[in-house]
């Protein structure tokens, strides 16, 4: 049975920090596309970071407009694990956030295609 578990969330001040981390089990996903989505009340599911294979060897990390310079996102593979660290946090981060995990090697997309697992999702709510 694959689980995907997140943790970390809370409740932050703007301008503070947190770190996010999602813990996979059973099966590897060394290799595949993971990724970090959010959504908040009456709005879109929402990419935030992605991390996934560029070439044969290596990792690329892609991140959404509104968050790049702030979070950063990492991954343990040995760990089976993805993290996401939030710097600068504004309370228009405020959301759910959930990890997810490509199911092949195929193309995967923000819009959340190609994500066949993912988690029960952390709330984050930052306040001014």
């Amino acid at each position: 049975q694959v689980q995907l578990v997140e943790s970390g969330g809370g409740l932050v001040q703007a301008g503070g920090s947190l770190r996010l981390s999602c813990a996979a089990s059973g099966r590897t996903f060394s290799g595949y596309a993971m990724a970090w989505f959010r959504q908040a009340p009456g709005k879109e599911r929402e990419f935030v970071a992605g991390t996934r294979r560029s070439g044969r060897t290596t990792y690329y990390e892609d991140y959404a407009d509104s968050v790049k310079g702030r979070f950063t996102i990492s991954r343990d593979d040995a760990k089976n694990a993805v993290y996401l660290q939030m710097n600068s946090l504004k309370p228009e981060d405020t959301a759910v956030y959930s990890c997810a995990a490509a199911g092949s090697y195929n193309i995967v997309s923000t819009n959340g295609d190609g994500f066949d697992y993912w988690g029960q999702g952390t709330q984050v709510t930052v306040s001014s």
